[in-house]
């Protein structure tokens, strides 16, 4: 019987700009300890000097290419993760992929910090952590 081979797992992080910092740096840790990553801030992050960044309303940018192409990076992201961490507290973007992977049967971890302000659909979340590497703990436990 030959020995399965490894597959990196795929980790997504939902949450708000205002965690770009947090996203980049746990993106970074979780990459450099074997896991993939989709990271909205890597990619979204490149529109911030094209014709459809600064200078145009949030309305004409989400309704643009380049905000179709980031809603379908983002929520195809969050339904086909491995995992999904969600940081908090953000905003109606965030939750809308936690639904969305959790629809989709995708396990959700996240991320405390003081002024979350979910109610009732904080249920879609397996287990809420107080620090990062509690999390990164239980992912490696979750995912491999």
């Amino acid at each position: 019987m030959s020995k399965k081979e490894y597959q990196p797992k795929f980790i997504y992080f939902a949450a708000s700009w205002k965690h770009k910092h947090a996203v980049e740096l746990l993106t970074e840790y979780y990459r450099e300890r074997g896991f993939l990553v989709n990271s909205f801030v890597e990619l979204e992050g490149q529109f911030e000097t094209s014709e459809h960044g600064p200078g145009i309303s949030l309305d004409q940018w989400i309704n643009s290419p380049d905000g179709e192409k980031c809603f379908r990076f983002d929520i195809d992201s969050a339904m086909g993760a491995d995992l999904v961490i969600y940081i908090g507290p953000s905003g109606t973007d965030a939750w809308a992929e936690v639904g969305a992977a959790y629809a989709k049967g995708v396990p959700i971890f996240a991320l405390y910090a003081k002024g979350e302000q979910s109610g009732l659909m904080r249920r879609m979340v397996s287990k809420w952590f107080d620090d990062y590497l509690s999390c990164f703990e239980a992912s490696v436990k979750l995912l491999r």
